[in-house]
């Protein structure tokens, strides 16, 4: 479903109500790259800004899946305004830095959707400073290491959303591995079914799925993590800090999970971000599991109108190949 327009009016009354002082919103500026929920740029009349997050259907890019709604299934999309309150009140309460909270709306008050606004960090992520400067984005890495090590040493005794397991509640299935072992063959399945290289090799990746599950060893503590934390999700604010976004996703979930989807966004420069002692079964796991999540995935998006198509595509053919590289590991 294509986003609707969202015009100054529809969000006129939250913005002074979150910024105030008598200013008064000039435009809204839609903020490239969201395509779960609309991210828009506030922009009052005396050039002061913020962010405001829409979580609504006609936001939301991706088509309809069973399960969507499931919180229980930790990999179930990050959907609203609950769950981002939730990850925001735990990373807070951690040292992460994460946007400051403006405003919340779940009544309707001043839209007709979940919306939050939230400060306005307009500067690079850290994706495009890694590119532009590495020996800059070095004491930028160095904090995010000591984000990534709070987050470890926060533990729970039980998998899933942020928002389910600090509600007490308990997430479908009996183990992380068996998690991702199950998503992992829904994706190989998907993946199949939209691309025959993918199809030709199916009998051998699902045998090397179900035998690298076999090695990992039961775990009872989990740590928190992000989910999805790629460098374009981290903001870096004006005294150098790096700001988690995107955080809905965020989970109490085997350390590995996190590390894997670092490496592979981060190539090169992820070893400031090493960490000791991770398992090398579940990273061997975890890691075919994301290429198989990076290559279904995207194909996934890509039967929508989803407008930046190119990036995506080539998203899913890098991983294609490194999913039949593993194939053939």
């Amino acid at each position: 479903m294509a986003p609707r327009a969202v015009t100054r009016e529809r969000l006129a009354g939250a913005a002074r109500v979150a910024l105030g002082g008598g200013r008064r919103l000039e435009r809204v500026e839609r903020v490239a790259g969201g395509s779960k929920k609309g991210v828009y740029r506030l922009v009052m009349d005396d050039a002061t800004t913020a962010i405001a997050y829409l979580w609504d259907d006609t936001e939301n890019y991706w088509p309809a899946a069973e399960g969507d709604d499931d919180l229980t299934d930790p990999f179930s999309p990050g959907l609203g305004l609950d769950l981002f309150e939730a990850a925001h009140a735990r990373l807070d309460a951690l040292g992460v830095r994460v946007p400051a909270i403006r405003l919340v709306d779940r009544d309707g008050t001043h839209c007709p959707a979940d919306l939050a606004v939230v400060e306005d960090l307009p500067g690079e992520n850290l994706e495009v400073l890694l590119a532009r400067d590495p020996r800059a984005a070095a004491p930028v890495m160095a904090r995010l290491g000591e984000a990534l090590e709070a987050m470890r040493r926060h533990r729970a005794p039980r998998y899933g959303k942020v928002a389910v397991v600090e509600a007490g509640g308990t997430s479908r299935g009996t183990s992380c591995e068996e998690v991702v072992l199950d998503r992992a063959l829904r994706d190989l399945a998907e993946a199949a079914s939209r691309d025959p290289r993918i199809a030709g090799a199916r009998d051998r990746l699902e045998e090397r799925l179900l035998g690298l599950a076999a090695a990992v060893r039961p775990r009872a503590e989990y740590a928190a993590v992000h989910g999805e934390l790629g460098p374009d999700h981290v903001l870096v604010d004006p005294d150098g800090n790096p700001v988690l976004i995107d955080i809905e996703g965020s989970m109490y979930f085997d350390v590995e999970w996190e590390h894997v989807f670092l490496r592979i966004r981060l190539h090169d420069a992820y070893r400031p971000l090493e960490a000791a002692g991770l398992d090398e079964h579940r990273l061997a796991l975890y890691t075919l599991a994301q290429r198989l999540s990076l290559t279904a995935g995207p194909l996934r998006l890509l039967d929508g109108n989803f407008p930046d198509r190119a990036p995506m595509a080539g998203i899913a053919e890098h991983n294609l190949k490194k999913t039949l590289d593993l194939a053939r590991a």
